[in-house]
């Protein structure tokens, strides 16, 4: 069995007015990637804010790397221990080149000015260790499809030494082929020892990558376990806390009032004789 690189026990967290997390546990191993499920609302985004410092738990204990972080552990010691957080919502100055992003905030420095010739250099190489050398560092990331900003983002992670990944929705906003590249990516940082949570709702995609599960409900923690030993019936149950049938039901509903209607509407040469009606 590979190292335990986080363990996170009996945690809590509490909001005025609200219980975000009620003694949840996760076990994180090196080389593994770990699916975090649950509805929204969970507590799943909670749970990884206090793993990458933003939030401080009320209870429980972290420990990272087998070294038991104390209630003040914050972003800055979160990085120093390799937490990185890949956002569902890309952090990136789109103004700036790749590089510049690889080294936004610790840009190399000589004599007093930037070392770009360095900083490109270096972020070359790593594209390249990640199979992506035909990124140019000097490409502006306005100009990259969202696919390979994400790539940037996880180059940015491991030029920190980041041994611990969190993936909140990265397939999101990814198209078919977007996706298979990022696959093959997270299997290299697999094989390369590298811990992953993997946040999605697309279920579906996880057998491609996950290894394990951990299943949160209502800010509870609800079952872990191999990914291979739970069905897509019983992953959905676990998350909804009932015995799901039919994932898409069909409601037959009655019609109501008509509430809009176009007649006979032009508009220029893409626009002629449109008529259509909306009812309640």
């Amino acid at each position: 069995m590979e190292e335990v690189v986080v363990s996170m026990q009996h945690v809590s967290k509490s909001f005025p007015g609200v219980k975000a997390l009620d003694d949840v546990q996760l076990t994180l191993r090196k080389g593994e990637v770990m699916a975090l499920l649950g509805e929204n609302g969970a507590g799943k985004s909670t749970l990884v804010k206090i793993l990458s410092g933003v939030y401080k738990r009320d209870e429980g204990s972290l420990t990272i790397l087998g070294n038991e972080v104390d209630k003040d552990f914050n972003t800055k010691k979160a990085v120093e221990a390799g937490v990185a957080i890949i956002h569902q919502e890309l952090n990136m100055c789109q103004h700036l080149t790749v590089a510049e992003n690889i080294f936004l905030g610790r840009e190399l420095v000589v004599g007093g000015r930037l070392n770009n010739r360095e900083m490109k250099k270096r972020a070359k190489q790593q594209l390249g260790e990640l199979g992506i050398d035909n990124l140019d560092p000097d490409t502006t990331m306005s100009e990259l499809p969202v696919g390979r900003q994400q790539m940037v983002e996880i180059s940015k992670a491991l030029m920190l030494n980041a041994n611990i990944l969190v993936m909140d929705e990265p397939s999101s906003s990814l198209s078919n082929a977007e996706v298979e590249e990022l696959f093959r990516i997270i299997n290299r940082l697999k094989s390369e020892g590298k811990a992953i949570v993997y946040i999605s709702h697309r279920l579906q995609e996880l057998k491609h990558i996950v290894d394990r599960v951990t299943i949160m409900r209502d800010g509870k923690f609800i079952t872990d376990g191999k990914f291979e030993d739970f069905s897509m019936d019983q992953l959905i149950a676990n998350m909804v806390g009932r015995e799901i049938t039919n994932q898409f039901p069909r409601d037959v509903v009655p019609r109501g009032k008509k509430v809009f209607e176009v007649k006979n509407l032009n508009a220029g040469r893409m626009v002629q004789n449109i008529s259509f009606e909306a009812y309640a």
